[in-house]
Parts: structure tokens; sequence; C-alpha cells
């Protein structure tokens, strides 16, 4: 009998169209013999509607022409909270029984432990992270805190908060002279590159620290890694995780792996698979991610990016628990170099999804 996978995309962040994006490569991926995808939309208001089409069938809504769920996409569904009812309720009233959740979301209201949250409280098995993972893989300053703990070596940093730049930025702009020059600015809350700026000068901070706020109350200002190589490995598994072969990143055309290079420009940056770094480096680079994925106690799923330093020392950069799953995406792409094929690898993602949720289940939830 095939599972009933609900997939749901879109959502609240700045994230939002690289969600759709994401989720349709998911969706072509899923074996239909296996599985009966239930594709969820959820609008940039926070509303889930059903989209019979997926997200292939959702027009552009946004300046630079990419799809966006709108209200109206669909009937309105929400969630049946209730432990164990594991359906979804339509606007008239009818249900929809589903086996498992795959939340297809980046950015905050989905990546970071609220989607997880309302999917532990009603029971239902999801793809991925848990809630505590979730929410520090979103949140960079945290996972740094915790990198540093679990012995695994970083890029120098600085964590600036809202009201300490609207009160002092003076000793804001002295931290970061500390640093050094360039640095990069970015919000301590976000991916897909959203509000990063490389800044060269101390006459750039003040733009580029404002536009980090624009995404939120904590921002990261952080040295940049120059000539340093990006590396990245992709981690699959509960209890017991692995790590595949690694990969690299070389942006074409732009200083960094910015937003545009990611998804704007086809041509902005070449991905290199497996990573022409030698034996003991990948072997480094695989230990290190996995320990990684554990100090932030990941389940599931979660790409490792590296910084490879000219000298040959690998600096974790940051886990993503939900990394992007385009046909151009690298998490995806190197598990199939590393012998998984997509479909395989989304087979497994819901295994290991049950597989946790049946173990969380066996643990009870009260003291008798």
């Amino acid at each position: 009998m095939r599972k009933r996978i609900a997939i749901l995309f879109g959502g609240r962040s700045a994230e939002h169209e690289i969600s759709l994006i994401s989720a349709r490569s998911v969706l072509d991926a899923l074996d239909a013999e296996r599985y009966e995808a239930i594709p969820i939309g959820i609008t940039k208001k926070g509303t889930w509607h059903f989209v019979p089409g997926g997200p292939a069938a959702l027009g552009a809504g946004s300046a630079d022409g990419l799809p966006e769920v709108a209200a109206g996409a669909g009937a309105e569904v929400v969630l049946d909270e209730r432990p164990g009812a594991s359906a979804l309720v339509a606007e008239d009233g009818s249900r929809t029984e589903i086996d498992v959740v795959f939340p297809v979301l980046h950015g905050p209201y989905g990546e970071d432990g609220s989607v997880q949250g309302m999917l532990e409280i009603a029971g239902v098995p999801y793809v991925g992270a848990g809630v505590l993972a979730s929410a520090i893989g979103m949140d960079k300053a945290v996972q740094k805190v915790l990198f540093a703990g679990a012995g695994l070596r970083i890029a120098p940093h600085e964590v600036v908060q809202e009201r300490e730049w609207e009160e002092d930025p003076e000793g804001v702009e002295a931290r970061a002279s500390a640093l050094g020059y360039p640095l990069f600015a970015k919000p301590a809350a976000l991916g897909s590159s959203v509000g990063i700026t490389k800044v060269h000068a101390p006459e750039e901070l003040r733009a580029a620290t404002e536009e980090a706020f624009r995404y939120g109350r904590k921002a990261l200002l952080e040295r940049s890694m120059e000539r340093a190589r990006e590396i990245e490995v992709a981690v699959l598994g509960n209890d017991d995780p692995v790590a595949s072969l690694a990969g690299e990143i070389v942006p074409q055309g732009h200083e960094f792996y910015s937003y545009e290079a990611k998804y704007l420009d086809e041509h902005g940056a070449q991905l290199v698979i497996p990573a022409d770094i030698g034996p003991e480096t990948l072997e480094e680079a695989q230990r290190m991610a996995v320990a990684a994925f554990r100090a932030i106690d990941c389940m599931g799923m979660a790409r490792v990016d590296f910084f490879l330093l000219p000298v040959g020392v690998l600096l974790v950069n940051e886990v993503n628990t939900i990394p992007g799953f385009t046909s151009i995406s690298m998490y995806p792409k190197l598990w199939e170099a590393s012998g998984l094929t997509y479909p395989q690898l989304i087979d497994r993602l819901v295994e290991l999804a049950i597989e946790r949720s049946e173990r969380e289940r066996k643990h009870g939830t009260g003291l008798s």
C-alpha cells in the first residue's frame, strides 16, 4: 500500500521561492508506486493550501520571476493537531489521512523548529531534524558555540544584537575592525545567502549591518576566509549518521556564493563533485561533518559546509538541516556521487523519519 506523504513548501520566510524549487524536485523524484504525494503550499501569510499540481502549477509572484504560493492556490487546509490523528482537514471538513510529512521549507517558520514542534505535538512522522536541532541549525551564532565546544575549528566572528547596534554602533565597528577586513555581515538566522554582504572596508559596514538586521534581531560578523575553498559534505542517518563524498562550490563571476549565484544566475557557480582534495582531507571533512551533525543533536539529514584554508586546515562554517533539494543542489548530488540516487535518497529519508517516530513513541510521555 502506498504511503501518503505531505510535501510542505513555501512558508513565511524570505526563502519562500527557493522552497518551491526544492519541493518541485522532491515531487519529481518520488516513486509513484510507493508514495502518494500530497503537495501543501504555505503562503507568505502562513495559511496552508492544497496545491494539486505542486509548485509547477504556481505562477510567478516575485520581481525576480520565481514562483510563489498565493492564497487561492487551492482549498485551505489545516493539520489535525490531535495526537495520532495524522490528517489534514480542509475547509469543508473533509479529511486526508497522511503517513509522513516532508517539510521542504527553508528559513524561519519552517526550518527553525516551528513546524517540527507542531508535527511533534500531532505525533506525525516527519523527515529531517527534530525541534532542537532545527532551531540550532537555523541560528548560526548558537551553532558556532556548540562547534567550539565539540572541539571543531571555526572562523573568527562576532555576534551582534540589534540593540547593541542601535545603542553603540561605534563599539560594534571597533569589534569589526578587530576581526579585520574584508568580512561578511549576515543575518544569524537565515539561509540561501539572503541578507549577506561582503564588507571590504569600514565605510561599508553600516549599510551591510542594517541589511542583516532586516531579517532578524541578531547578526553575525565573520572574517572573510580569503582564498579558502568552499567544501560541502552531506550527512544522512539518525543514531549512526554517515557522511558522503565531499563537493566544492566554485563561484563563477561572483565574489562569493551569493543568492544571485545560487538561484538567479544559471552559470553563477560550478559544483565540483567529488572535490579535488586528498584522501586525508576527505576523511577529516567526513569526520568533522558527522561531529558537527552530532553537536547539534541532528537527525535525518544535513549538509555541513566548510572552509578549506590554503594551509590545508578545515573550518566548519555551518550546518543546514534542510539543505537545498533542487535538481542542481549539492545535497542530492553528493549522495548520487556516493552511490545513492535521488529516489533512493527520498526513500531513505522517509524510512529514517518513520524509524525515529516509532522509537520516540516507545519512550512514552508520562511518568507512570
